[in-house]
């Protein structure tokens, strides 16, 4: 990708046009998801030298057991996001339920809602491998001066007005999108400025590399078996690739960079997957296909689900998107088996 010495802070003012309905909040919720990830990314190149790895001893609402930096790092983007007096609701993968914002006012007259995914992947802190932070802005639905209700987050992703993620990990980069493309910004650490490093990203139509957690092979449904069989058969450019970090802003970056598909589906131990669909899934699927990609759940897009609660999880299907396609066709020829 080309270099470039146009600052995130820069490339907003010059885009401040393209945001819909916003009068500069919404330029002011990526300021602050940049300010939020330069704290946490200085806690986290820190990690091995510092208590700050391995179990807070506590368990989130998912019930799955929360990392310390997991902790640090939602109250960081939870904090910094209260502070700057633009949200008036936030959704945390880590909080029971959503967190609302008044304003210095107290009169609950903020318009967006942002829902996070403050440090994914965060058990691989303790192994130094890369993890991150995955975030998705909507317009609230109810009307501005009254307190956010569930209904304002549970929207489909279809009415995202911006979605992203920060990748924590040799260096560390926010990638965005407002729905004018997909862009890429990395952290220079000498003076904490994000210089836009990788423009107009893209998925290329097909891919090599297939990442899913092979090990759960034997609860996969019919299709994905299918699929994967098919991904490993030396057939014209087949086999595909293998490759699965276990952190799924790392999978789909490096697909982002060199095609491929990234597979959570359901198993037998996870009848409706596991991934959640407001903090990872919707988010994702935006910038998947804002970069030429496509994000399924097998059968249908990830975007058009209608949410009904707000930890729902749903299988995903996301990459280059032919390979997503052909992926969706083995599902389908498996259940109509």
């Amino acid at each position: 990708m080309e270099e470039s010495s146009k600052t995130l802070g820069e490339f907003i003012i010059e885009n401040q046009k393209a945001f819909q309905y916003s009068s500069g909040e919404l330029s002011r919720i990526i300021n602050s998801i940049r300010l939020a990830a330069k704290v946490v990314s200085y806690k986290v190149n820190k990690a091995g030298l510092i208590d700050i790895t391995g179990a807070a001893g506590e368990q989130n609402i998912q019930g799955e057991d929360q990392q310390k930096l997991d902790v640090y790092a939602n109250e960081v983007f939870i904090q910094t996001l209260k502070n700057r007096e633009i949200v008036c609701g936030i959704a945390s993968e880590e909080n029971d339920d959503f967190i609302t914002v008044e304003g210095n006012d107290k009169g609950h007259k903020n318009k967006y809602v942002v829902l996070m995914d403050p440090l994914d992947g965060s058990s691989n802190i303790d192994v130094n491998v890369s993890v991150g932070t995955v975030f998705s802005v909507y317009r609230r639905t109810t009307p501005v001066g009254t307190p956010v209700t569930i209904e304002d987050f549970l929207q489909p992703g279809t009415m995202q007005v911006a979605a992203g993620y920060v990748i924590y990990g040799t260096s560390t980069m926010l990638v965005y999108t407002t729905g004018h493309g997909v862009n890429g910004f990395t952290l220079n650490p000498a003076i904490g400025t994000f210089y836009l490093s990788h423009p107009d990203m893209k998925f290329s139509k097909d891919g090599h590399i297939y990442s899913i957690n092979e090990g759960n092979y034997i609860q996969f449904p019919q299709g994905v078996k299918d699929y994967i069989k098919y991904c490993q058969s030396e057939e014209e450019d087949r086999p595909y690739v293998s490759r699965y970090i276990g952190s799924l802003v790392s999978d789909i970056h490096r697909n982002m960079i060199k095609g491929g598909i990234y597979i959570y589906p359901t198993s037998s131990k996870a009848p409706k997957g596991k991934l959640r669909l407001l903090y990872e899934c919707n988010p994702l699927a935006f910038i998947a296909e804002q970069a030429g990609g496509k994000a399924s759940d097998g059968f249908k897009r990830i975007m058009e689900i209608k949410p009904t609660e707000l930890h729902e999880r749903v299988p995903f299907f996301c990459g280059s998107y032919n390979m997503v396609t052909k992926a969706e066709e083995f599902m389908l020829k498996a259940k109509q088996s």
